[in-house]
């Protein structure tokens, strides 16, 4: 299982920017998928999950309104679009998949980490 993240749709002089997260080695539909992110200097902090249909979707209170979250099971990727950036949403932003308490973070498996500066 392998899960690569990406930006897409940067629009220079905004504060909209997309993250997506391509999944290899399993469908999307299997597991319960999420965002993170580790804000410099802090621990890392869940942004949004949402189950494998799509069809139930939670975000933290910090992100609420400005962050969505979606998938395209087709696809196989998770989406995350960033609408209202703030500079505290500066952070590396991590895709994860497979919820499971007793794995590191809650889930077992992990993508590489982009970093998104807002100044």
């Amino acid at each position: 299982v392998q899960l690569v993240t990406s930006e897409r749709g940067m629009v220079q002089g905004t504060r909209y920017l997309g993250l997506s997260c391509v999944a290899s080695g399993y469908s999307t539909r299997t597991y319960w998928m999420a965002w993170f992110r580790r804000p410099p200097g802090k621990e890392r902090e869940g942004v949004a999950v949402i189950s494998p249909s799509g069809g139930t979707i939670y975000y933290d209170d910090s992100v609420k309104g400005r962050f969505s979250v979606s998938q395209d099971n087709a696809k196989n990727t998770l989406y995350l679009q960033m609408n209202n950036l703030q500079p505290e949403d500066t952070a590396t932003y991590y895709c994860a998949a497979d919820c499971d308490p007793e794995s590191p973070g809650g889930y077992k498996y992990w993508g590489q980490g982009t970093q998104v500066t807002v100044s």
